[in-house]
């Protein structure tokens, strides 16, 4: 099926506005996560802590 009727300019940048808040909120919720995961401030999920420990002889 084709549509009937040219989508007009307004109602294209209303969609492209739309995607592009929830592109912006989404990257937003993204960098907060991995902000507060290299800080040690996570509540959302663990991470396991590499050992680094030295062994001298």
């Amino acid at each position: 099926s084709v549509p009937k009727k040219r989508t007009s300019i307004s109602k294209k940048h209303i969609r492209k506005n739309i995607w592009k808040i929830k592109a912006y909120f989404t990257a937003l919720k993204a960098f907060s996560l991995a902000k507060s995961i290299s800080t040690d401030n996570s509540k959302s999920f663990f991470v396991q802590q590499p050992n680094n420990q030295t062994y001298s002889k």
